[in-house]
C-alpha cells in the first residue's frame, strides 16, 4: 500500500520482501562515508517486526514504512508502534517511532513523522516517544546529541547530527537524556572504592560468583528477584519473569564470557548483578550485516584472530537493602583481577551501555568509580497537543 504526499514524495508500508531490502539497504547509503558506522545485523531488525519472534506482539502492534522520490529511490524510513502495556500510563497515553533513516532533506524527515503521529492519533494515542525500539531498552534506543566520533557499541542507537535538528524542529523535547559512561581497565580502582571493598573482604559477608551456563534457570532466578527489587522505583515498571531472563540468556549464550558477568551474593542472599557482553560490533564491523551460515563462520573466525578488546554493560542493579554499601566496587575490582595483568590485558575498556539523567544516584556512583563520559544520548517525546503541557521523567529519589 503507498500513498502519494506530494508529486515528488510517495510513502509505503513495508510488506514484499522488496520494501524490506529497501528498508535495509537505506542506512548504507545515508552512512556511506561515515567511518563511524557500523550496520545492525539484519536478523536482529527483522525479529522486531516478527510477531513470532517477538514477544512485544503479546501487548502491542507495529507498521513501518519506507519515503520514495520522484525517480522511486529510498530516501526514508520509520516504524510507529505501541506497547499497549506502557501507553496508558503516562499523562498523556504514548506510543513511540524508531528505526528512523533519512537523506538531508527536512520535508521527507516531516513526512516521515507526520505519519508515525497520524498512525499513533488513529489508535488513541495523545504523543510518542523515539526514536525507540518496540521491545526493551537495550538496543535501538536514543538519539545521539553529543560526541558524533565514536563508533556505537553492539545495539546502541547510532546518527548523524543532522538528526538531532530534525526532531527538535518537528517539535519533539527532550523526555530523558542517556548518558554513556567508559571506564579504562588500565585504571586501578578509586582509593574510596579500594576502602570499601577491602573492608567488604575483612568482613567476610560477601561472596562473588560467576554466571555459569549450565545453570541458566538458577541464575535467571538470581537476575529477576534483584532486578524486580532494585528497578521497581522506575517510572512504569513492569516486572521481568524467570521466562523473559532465560530467553535473553539462551539468546546472547554464544557471546556471553562468565569472566564480565556476575553476581554478589551478601550473607548468602543474592544482592547485585552486573552484566556485561564483549562489544561484538568489533567484529560486526568486520563480517557485515548478515548472519547466515556464512556470517556465522566468519563471525567465529574475527572472534578468534581478533577479539573485542572492549566490553559493554547491558545493565546493573542493587537490591535496596544493599545499596550504599560499595558492592559496585567488587565487580570492577573483580574484573581488573580477572582481565588485567602487568604484560596482557583482556580487554581494554568497559563502557556502561546508557544511564539516564533519571537516576542520579547511579551517575554520582559512575563517577565515583572513575567513569568518564563518553557521549550523551537522547529519547524525546512528542506531545500531539501543542497546548499540553510537557514533563520530563521524573527524577528516581
Amino acid at each position: 500500500m503507498s500513498t502519494t504526499i506530494t508529486s515528488s514524495l510517495t510513502l509505503e508500508a513495508v510488506r514484499s520482501s522488496e520494501q524490506i531490502e529497501q528498508f535495509r539497504l537505506l542506512p548504507f547509503t545515508i552512512y556511506q562515508d561515515d567511518p563511524y558506522w557500523i550496520p545492525y545485523v539484519r536478523q536482529e531488525i527483522e525479529q522486531v517486526f516478527d510477531p513470532n519472534k517477538n514477544p512485544f506482539f503479546a501487548h502491542g502492534e507495529i507498521e513501518r514504512w519506507i519515503l520514495k522520490n520522484a525517480s522511486g529511490e529510498c530516501i526514508g524510513r520509520v516504524a510507529a508502534f505501541i506497547n499497549h502495556r506502557n501507553a496508558q500510563t503516562f499523562q498523556q497515553p504514548t506510543g513511540g517511532m524508531g528505526f528512523f533513516e533519512c537523506i538531508e532533506d527536512r520535508e521527507a524527515a516531516f513526512t516521515l513523522f507526520d505519519r508515525c503521529k497520524d498512525w499513533l492519533a488513529e489508535r488513541g494515542m495523545e504523543a510518542m516517544d523515539g526514536p525507540i525500539n518496540f521491545g526493551e531498552r537495550d538496543k535501538f534506543w536514543g538519539l545521539i546529541i553529543e560526541n558524533f566520533e565514536l563508533s556505537p557499541y553492539a545495539n546502541q542507537g547510532y546518527n548523524p547530527a543532522y538528526y538531532v535538528n530534525f526532531f527538535e524542529e518537528y517539535g519533539f523535547k527532550i523526555y530523558f537524556k542517556q548518558l554513556i559512561f567508559n571506564r579504562s581497565f588500565h585504571d586501578p580502582l578509586p582509593p574510596i572504592y579500594q576502602r570499601h571493598t577491602q573492608r567488604l573482604h575483612q568482613q567476610g559477608e560477601v561472596e562473588i560468583r560467576h554466571y555459569e551456563k549450565k545453570k541458566a534457570r538458577q541464575y535467571a532466578n538470581y537476575f529477576m528477584e534483584i532486578y524486580n527489587d532494585a528497578f521497581s522505583v522506575l517510572d512504569n515498571f513492569k516486572p521481568i519473569t524467570e521466562a523473559q531472563v532465560f530467553t535473553t540468556l539462551e539468546r546472547i549464550k554464544p557471546i556471553v564470557d562468565p569472566d564480565v558477568l556476575m553476581f554478589v551474593f551478601y550473607r548468602g542472599k543474592p544482592a547485585a548483578f552486573m552484566i556485561a557482553l564483549p562489544n561484538v560490533n568489533e567484529i560486526y564491523k568486520k563480517v557485515g550485516d548478515n548472519m547466515n551460515w556464512w556470517g556465522k563462520l566468519k563471525f567465529l573466525y574475527y572472534k578468534q584472530v581478533s577479539p573485542p578488546s572492549t566490553v559493554f554493560g547491558v545493565t546493573f542493579g542493587v537490591k535496596p537493602e544493599f545499596q550504599r554499601r560499595g558492592l559496585e566496587g567488587l565487580f570492577f575490582e573483580d574484573i581488573l583481577n580477572r582481565v588485567a595483568s602487568t604484560d596482557n590485558y583482556k580487554y581494554d575498556n568497559y563502557i556502561v551501555s546508557w544511564v539516564g539523567d533519571f537516576n542520579p544516584k547511579m551517575i554520582r556512583v559512575m563517577e565515583a568509580l572513575g567513569c568518564k563520559k563518553a557521549r550523551t544520548m537522547a529519547t524525546y517525546r512528542k506531545l500531539f497537543d501543542e497546548n499540553a503541557s510537557f514533563e520530563r521523567a521524573p527524577i528516581i529519589t
